[in-house]
């Protein structure tokens, strides 16, 4: 059974990609589920900023929340419009690079990166967290979970969004069942309780004032709790993973996404004052989330709490699959303008583009490997990211928005007016929210991106170059030329007389009059007469008798010796000596070469034909050409 079809399925051909594509109830869960398990970790972000105030946080807190609403519906709008004018994996980098060039293109693509990097991190290890809190037995495999997880997520992936979307689609949509009843329950209870029900399980007890309120607290909370908003643009990223009409399931999926999201921030926000939950701190025993304490104050802790928990987990720990959505088609885009190797563009056996999901992988699991899979300082970093992309997308559809008004008149004028103010707004807002994200968080880590960022564009330019040298040097328009049609020499490297040279040798004298066998003693340390008068008996016997026979030009027998037991150096001297003799004629070097053809063949046999081939081509003659002739030990029957 073969490893890669039993894990990942039967490779899919060009033509079914239409068929795997996805509309909105997949692109939910497949796109939105760091969006919507944000609300897990935004509003206790902000609570925990509060929490030198005590009880006085409560009312701050809540409304704190609504304007981090209303920042959500302008990011909807700006990117309803970033998916209709840029329907082809739009987002900020394509957004910016239209309108703002390829420096802030390359700005905007590298902060999206970092954050959905650091996104798969977090969400792993903060759903590892909660699981742990819960069963504190698996607390000494924290690391191996957290990597278990990754590996799982990993695989799901590779076999395609369609696969991913509907996998998760049970854990994401029991969540947001679970906890729309836990909050229409606790509005209802709030409602006839005149704004003071009574909890089933009373939440933590709340400490006096500490501290007085300032502007910059409430600042850093409003801030922190705009980490609910991470993975609103990944739909914008992914939009080439839906099936036609691509726009259509686009904006019903962000649709989805951002209201689910408005309704339950909303209600946590109405929620938190009622039943009076403030955020613990997680280093204490007894820690409980906010959302637990919510669900505990309406529900108690019975049968349906613990599912409620569990979904939550669940979604929590799956919500790093939104990284794996979006992170390899913003990694394709960039690789299609020449910034990242051109193997980012190219769909792999399941039509993914897989390379980009084994780097995600790869660089997630370095940092969970980093920081042991406690990534508590790395939690308001992706924040840096995303609202780094969000601001320049904002701008970008602002300078959008410009030159459209100089299109048009009368009220589509008016309409477009609109649309820019809505733009420009959001991104003074956000460029407001990432200046205090950054300021507020630098000393804690956030230098790490800030260093991040700048390195990333660097080696992303240096890539641009290095392609752009490749077609400048490769391309041009130019005749064949016809002066130079001389048949090469060729050259047979041979160990012994065996059937891979033989073939190699028969193929030489197809190509060429001029053929030369080089075969190397004490190539494995001292070598006997014996041996060298054996290959040259059966030369007369095998080669020069028969090609005399047929009145065909006789190949020429060469013995050099491998002084050092390596192939290339005394190849390269013969190739070098066989231009001095002959310098209007080229020289084809051919390799038999032994074909292994199952994993196990592979430690059994020297490589020297492979390491011989890597060697000439270093050497960057002009004059030289590369052979490999292959002899297969199990040829597939001819029909």
């Amino acid at each position: 059974m073969n490893v890669a079809h039993l894990l990942l399925g039967r490779r899919l051909a060009n033509a079914e990609s239409g068929a795997r594509k996805i509309g909105a109830f997949e692109g939910v869960p497949a796109m939105g589920l760091d969006a919507i398990s944000s609300i897990a970790y935004g509003p206790e972000a902000a609570l925990a900023i509060l929490m030198p105030l005590g009880a006085a946080a409560l009312l701050p807190a809540a409304w704190l929340l609504m304007p981090i609403i209303g920042l959500l519906l302008l990011l909807y709008a700006s990117y309803w419009q970033t998916i209709r004018a840029y329907p082809g994996n739009g987002g900020a980098y394509a957004v910016a690079r239209a309108n703002l060039g390829a420096h802030a293109s390359l700005l905007a693509a590298t902060a999206l990166m970092i954050d959905y990097i650091l996104n798969v991190a977090v969400g792993i290890s903060a759903g590892v967290a909660a699981l742990v809190s819960a069963l504190p037995m698996l607390h000494p495999y924290i690391l191996p979970l957290c990597l278990g997880i990754l590996f799982l997520l990993t695989i799901i992936n590779l076999r395609g969004t369609e696969f991913s979307g509907r996998v998760l689609a049970l854990p994401t949509y029991l969540y947001l069942v679970c906890f729309f009843v836990i909050i229409a329950l606790g509005a209802w209870r709030a409602i006839h309780a005149g704004a003071h029900p009574h909890a089933v399980v009373a939440p933590t007890q709340l400490k006096s004032t500490a501290q007085a309120v300032s502007i910059w607290l409430l600042l850093r909370a409003f801030a922190a709790g705009c980490t609910a908003m991470t993975g609103v643009e990944a739909v914008s990223n992914s939009m080439s993973a839906f099936r036609d009409p691509q726009v259509r399931y686009g904006h019903r999926t962000l649709s989805f996404i951002v209201i689910v999201l408005a309704l339950l921030l909303a209600g946590v926000a109405w929620l938190i004052p009622a039943y009076r939950i403030g955020a613990m701190d997680q280093t204490q025993s007894g820690y409980r989330s906010v959302l637990s304490q919510l669900a505990g104050a309406v529900l108690g802790q019975g049968a349906f709490y613990f599912v409620a928990m569990a979904a939550l987990l669940c979604v929590l720990t799956l919500s790093a699959n939104t990284s794996f959505v979006a992170f390899p088609r913003l990694c394709r885009n960039v690789a299609e303008d020449g910034y990242l190797p051109e193997g980012f563009a190219q769909a792999g056996r399941r039509l993914t583009y897989s390379l980009g999901m084994l780097f995600l992988a790869g660089c997630a699991a370095l940092l969970l490997l980093v920081f042991r899979g406690i990534t508590d300082r790395l939690i308001p970093l992706f924040a840096i990211g995303a609202f780094l992309g969000f601001t320049l997308s904002q701008l970008a559809m602002t300078v959008h928005w410009r030159r459209c008004l100089r299109q048009v008149r009368g009220s589509r004028a008016l309409l477009r007016k609109l649309r820019l103010g809505v733009n420009a707004i959001g991104a003074i807002v956000t460029a407001v929210a990432l200046a205090i994200i950054v300021v507020a968080k630098f000393i804690e880590g956030a230098w790490i991106v800030v260093i991040a960022i700048p390195a990333t564009i660097f080696l992303l330019q240096r890539l641009h170059r290095y392609y752009l040298e490749v077609e400048r040097r490769t391309a041009g328009f130019e005749a064949v030329d016809t002066r130079d049609t001389q048949s090469p020499v060729v050259l047979v490297a041979i160990e012994r007389w065996d059937k891979p040279a033989m073939k190699a040798l028969e193929f030489g004298l197809r190509i060429s009059d001029c053929v030369i066998a080089l075969h190397l003693s004490r190539l494995h340390g001292p070598e006997s007469e014996e041996h060298q008068e054996k290959l040259r008996r059966h030369w007369r016997e095998y080669v020069e008798d028969p090609t005399r026979a047929s009145e065909l030009p006789t190949p020429q027998l060469r013995i050099g010796e491998a002084r050092y037991r390596t192939l290339h150096e005394p190849i390269l001297r013969t190739v070098h000596e066989i231009e001095s003799e002959q310098p209007r004629r080229r020289v084809a070097v051919l390799i038999p070469q032994l074909v292994k053809q199952h994993w196990w063949q592979q430690p059994l046999h020297t490589h020297r034909a492979r390491t011989l081939r890597r060697h000439l081509l270093k050497c960057a003659d002009p004059r030289l050409t590369v052979v490999s002739v292959p002899w297969y030990l199990e040829p597939k029957p001819r029909h």
